[in-house]
């Protein structure tokens, strides 16, 4: 979801990036939506050179994605066909988390693959030839070791194919809008309805045999040939597919003639829900408890074919204490404290069992450290009666006339109302009058519109974060020539704002990423 402040903070990302200019273009597209070249040049009253060179930028870090909208006539007069460009909100907002993405990687695999992976993230898209390029020049490595950090990278999933150039994206016909809206209305259908942008994404990825194949693209050898043993194709058909395209790229054909890589968002956000699945349920129970989630999410993390996966595939007893022992501490613990630990698990639901078999319920357990962190702000802001009160409303899920929350939460009536109106003001209660004799207050908790509301006000304080946190780096520059002293201070400072920042981040991904 992009709320007001959301694109403020994204806008102020790709100003800090990339410049006032190509910012300006961003902004365009995500306040007004996919749109044509020449109607971004109208609306921003730049020159089509100008809204060109910015959209190469953007598309360049993932930050646009060009799409084809084929239109059908409504009196059966043929296509129509026209290239727009769509600003990925989505990706646009990881670009502070690139420092989480390198930490990440230095912590599962080596040196080389954290080099490897900041390159990508640096420039955007890269060809392999440019990667060993990019290495040779930097820390003299050997074409071995680079392709090895890339393999390692490339079966973790943490980088892939780049999505096609200009996917076409089809509007439902009038038949099949029909066939969807009837089948939501009998209860065939219940998820909801995709973004533009979901589906432009979606209609761009690479099928996913082909997304993390390595077997289309050969590295030049000294003398100007193709090395083929660099090709890490293992199966006879890889190898026909790999040779029928380098001979397609010798004669002059561009189809596939130089393959660009990119990070994988997607897995680096993917690991980072695991994570904070994870230390939520840290927070709740035992190690051994711990240690059989983190197993089970091990086990099935292959599987999961988007990031808000609400279930994990279900896996037997036996397959996760086969997990289990495959970590050091994982083998202390019996097959009987598995079973114990599960049953734990189950209580708030975080697993779930069915015919002897149990999976993760990440719904459950996203949505629970959600509606914490709305308490925690609640408790912060307004203080414990109020709370209490947020909390009874919260979980009741219906209206509460005002006396029944003051009786329930033992609060002075006359404070009451000032307390719950408070509330309603600033966005965290919904209010319904009703009608008995004379007119009262009914107030409940929508859930819903609250979560989008949380997330506009954190994007808000994301906001006003980074534009103070780049403050402080220009006084620290003006600043170079006074007393250490004083430098120190200011370090301190900004260090400060900069874990706010981190924190803050690990929030919006609750309600946004995850």
């Amino acid at each position: 979801m992009v709320t007001q402040y959301g694109i403020k903070y994204a806008v102020n990302l790709i100003t800090a990036h990339f410049g006032d200019l190509v910012a300006k273009v961003c902004e365009c597209l995500l306040r007004r939506g996919p749109l044509t070249l020449q109607a971004i040049v109208r609306s921003t009253e730049l020159t089509s050179s100008q809204v060109k060179n910015s959209l190469l930028v953007l598309i360049q870090h993932n930050c646009v994605q060009a799409f084809i909208l084929d239109q059908t006539g409504e009196h059966g007069d043929g296509a129509k066909q026209s290239t727009q460009y769509i600003a990925l909100f989505d990706n646009i907002i990881q670009r502070w988390r690139f420092p989480k993405f390198l930490t990440m990687v230095s912590k599962k695999l080596d040196k080389q693959c954290v080099e490897l992976l900041e390159g990508l993230l640096q420039h955007g898209r890269l060809t392999l030839k440019q990667m060993f390029d990019r290495a040779r020049s930097g820390q003299n490595e050997g074409d071995d070791v680079v392709q090895e950090a890339f393999v390692k990278l490339l079966n973790a999933h943490f980088i892939e194919r780049c999505p096609a150039s200009e996917p076409v994206l089809t509007n439902p016909t009038k038949e099949e809008e029909a066939a969807r809206k009837r089948a939501a209305k009998s209860g065939k259908i219940l998820e909801v309805q995709e973004t533009l942008e979901q589906r432009v994404v979606e209609a761009a990825m690479p099928t996913e045999a082909l997304r993390f194949l390595f077997a289309t693209e050969t590295e030049p050898t000294a003398d100007g040939g193709k090395d083929k043993s660099n090709s890490s194709s293992v199966t006879l058909g890889e190898k026909r597919k790999h040779d029928a395209i380098e001979s397609k790229a010798e004669s002059g054909a561009t189809d596939e003639q130089v393959v660009l890589w990119r990070a994988n968002i997607d897995e680096f956000i993917r690991h980072l829900r695991h994570k904070a699945c994870i230390e939520n349920v840290r927070a709740r129970f035992d190690d051994g408890a711990v240690i059989v989630f983190g197993a089970m999410l091990e086990a099935t993390r292959s599987a999961e074919k988007k990031v808000k996966t609400e279930n994990s595939v279900p896996l037997s007893l036996s397959s996760i204490y086969e997990e289990v022992i495959k970590s050091e501490e994982g083998r202390n613990i019996t097959f009987d404290r598995v079973r114990a630990s599960l049953v734990q698990l189950s209580c708030p639901p975080f697993v779930k069992a069915a015919n002897e078999s149990y999976s993760v319920d990440f719904k459950k357990i996203i949505e629970l450290a959600q509606h914490e962190e709305v308490e925690s702000i609640v408790l912060k802001r307004y203080g414990r009666d109020a709370y209490r009160m947020f909390r009874l409303l919260s979980n009741s899920g219906h209206l509460l006339e005002t006396d029944k929350v003051a009786d329930a939460t033992f609060v002075e009536k006359k404070e009451t109302p000032i307390i719950l109106y408070k509330l309603w003001k600033d966005d965290y209660l919904q209010l319904e009058i009703g009608v008995k004799q004379t007119p009262f207050q009914l107030w409940k908790v929508n859930k819903s519109t609250l979560k989008v509301h949380v997330l506009d006000e954190m994007f808000h304080a994301a906001f006003n974060l980074s534009q103070r946190v780049a403050f402080e780096l220009e006084q620290e520059k003006e600043l170079s020539n006074v007393l250490q002293d004083k430098r120190v201070n200011r370090l301190r400072k900004r260090l400060l704002l900069e874990s706010s920042q981190m924190k803050l981040d690990d929030a919006i991904m609750l309600f946004h990423d995850f």
